[in-house]
């Protein structure tokens, strides 16, 4: 990892002094992430059984990125890569991790009595975010949904990383039930309505096909109802003011829990169909796929109401809005990745789709709109990817980042105007075997099983396949040695052991 020599409050403050021009014309700023969203699950890139209207809307009142990837294949890194600019070859956060030497961090009921279980592995005190680069240009920052990027107990917690309010998940573990005991408002725990209720099978003696065995699958506050009333709220009490919200839904990442109106609906759609009697850390449920596509049309309704606050406010027409998704579409059997098609024109399968550095595990579903700015129904094929987030945000407000960032600015793309390209977008991922990949222009490479030492890098022509189904690594030599020297130059030994992936160290 680079030796980072700024001073993190120097840094801050040569930010605040920054002089910049046009200050009162900066856009708000909307990010909004959804959590395991597939290319393929929104309307308008063809999923034909979940209904998105809202989404929809916005890409055709806007720009699809077509080509655009998230970080990495799982949540923590994807997410420390788009708020810090740094690719997996070069970021502290390179895989998921639940620092589990703590304790006993996968019990609900431990995390409950000491709030120091939850959480991940923080980020260096040294790492400056987007939220500050906007913050200290005089935004309102607030963040809404789940962090996993620091423990309640370390600095690596939204308030100390840019955010002026913060109301969610600390932890990702916690997001696996939606009926949480706590959320968290800025530094304090919100002790909401609900029991703790711990995943495994529906008990023998009840009835899978009966609605009364799932009662307590589904009680009062549901989380992501709480957090985005807080994201509205925080945008009215900011309406007169420069803001920006990160809107990390935890949604639809399982668990399967969604409100009842959705799941009607999609059961009188879809009709009858096998319950889920839970296994696999997850909770039972009757209708699983009605119930996964009424959590996201019920993103797609907060997405809704979002723009509609910010046309209430009178101030849609100058809010940059980011829809996006931390990486692909779960793998988990009782989703149906297949029925939904959730990989869209990438290859469905456990091997391709989330945790994996194939297109179906880190190609997302990306649209940006700007009405101001972007024209109406545009799309881009623009190679770009989370760590360009940094340098757009940085370009947008007329400031330099604080230190060396892997990304480029696709402003030029939003605004029509000439972009630069990428030489290679890169990837590392200590997990799932060990993998690299990396793509240049049409060409994309992947290796897999590093764990076992040196792999041979696969070629694929994403112009012509997609589903990455035709290595032609053998009938293009030059290309691969380009790609391999490539992927050395990208990567950097990780400041934690526990993210390092032994043959690419040895091959330094």
């Amino acid at each position: 990892m680079r030796n980072y020599s700024i001073i993190f409050f120097l840094s801050l403050v040569i930010f605040s002094c920054s002089k910049t021009e046009n200050r009162d014309t900066f856009p708000n700023i909307v990010f909004i992430l959804g959590d395991d969203l597939g290319y393929g699950e929104i309307g308008i890139l063809g999923q034909d059984k979940i209904e998105t209207p809202n989404i929809d809307e916005l890409a055709k009142s806007g720009m699809i990125l077509t080509d655009h990837y998230t970080g990495s294949p799982v949540c923590a890194p994807s997410r420390s890569i788009l708020l810090t600019g740094l690719h997996s070859g070069n970021n502290p956060i390179r895989g998921n991790d639940e620092w589990k030497e703590r304790g006993d961090v996968w019990s609900f009921e431990a995390m409950f009595d000491n709030p120091e279980l939850e959480g991940q592995r923080p980020l260096p005190d040294s790492i400056i975010t987007v939220a500050d680069i906007l913050k200290s240009q005089g935004y309102k920052t607030g963040m809404f949904g789940k962090w996993g990027l620091g423990a309640p107990n370390t600095n690596s917690i939204p308030n100390n990383k840019g955010f002026d309010f913060f109301y969610g998940y600390n932890c990702q573990r916690q997001a696996h039930t939606f009926y949480p005991t706590h959320l968290w408002k800025n530094k304090e725990r919100h002790i909401l309505d609900n029991q703790i209720v711990n995943k495994g099978r529906l008990s023998i003696d009840l009835d899978p096909n009966n609605e009364e065995s799932y009662i307590k699958y589904n009680q009062k506050d549901y989380a992501p109802t709480l957090i985005h009333q807080e994201a509205l709220k925080f945008i009215e009490r900011n309406k007169d003011d420069r803001f920006f919200v990160y809107y990390a839904s935890p949604i639809p990442h399982l668990p399967l829990q969604a409100p009842v109106e959705w799941v009607d609906f999609y059961k009188e759609k879809f009709g009858d169909e096998k319950p889920y009697t839970g296994g696999s850390g997850y909770y039972p449920n009757q209708y699983p796929k009605a119930t996964y596509a009424a959590m996201i049309s019920y993103l797609d309704q907060q997405v809704g109401e979002l723009v509609k606050k910010l046309k209430e406010i009178g101030k849609y027409d100058n809010t940059l809005i980011i829809f996006s998704s931390d990486n692909g579409p779960t793998h988990i059997k009782h989703v149906d990745i297949d029925f939904f098609n959730s990989a869209g024109p990438f290859l469905n399968s456990e091997n391709t789709v989330k945790g994996n550095l194939n297109e179906g595990g880190i190609r997302v579903p990306t649209i940006v709109t700007w009405p101001d700015v972007i024209p109406s129904g545009s799309e881009s094929n623009h190679p770009s990817t989370f760590y360009d987030y940094f340098a757009t945000v940085s370009d947008l407000v007329g400031v330099s980042p604080p230190y060396k960032t892997d990304g480029i600015s696709f402003l030029p793309t939003l605004k029509g105007k000439t972009q630069e390209k990428h030489k290679y977008l890169y990837w590392e991922f200590p997990s799932y075997g060990g993998q690299q990949a990396i793509r240049i222009d049409k060409w994309k490479g992947i290796k897999k099983g590093l764990f076992k030492g040196e792999s041979k890098l696969k070629l694929y022509n994403l112009s012509v396949d997609s589903k990455e189904l035709n290595d032609v690594a053998s009938k293009h030599p030059d290309i691969v040695t380009k790609m391999e020297n490539m992927m050395k130059e990208a990567h950097n030994t990780p400041s934690m052991d526990i993210f390092k992936i032994p043959v690419l160290e040895n091959d330094k």
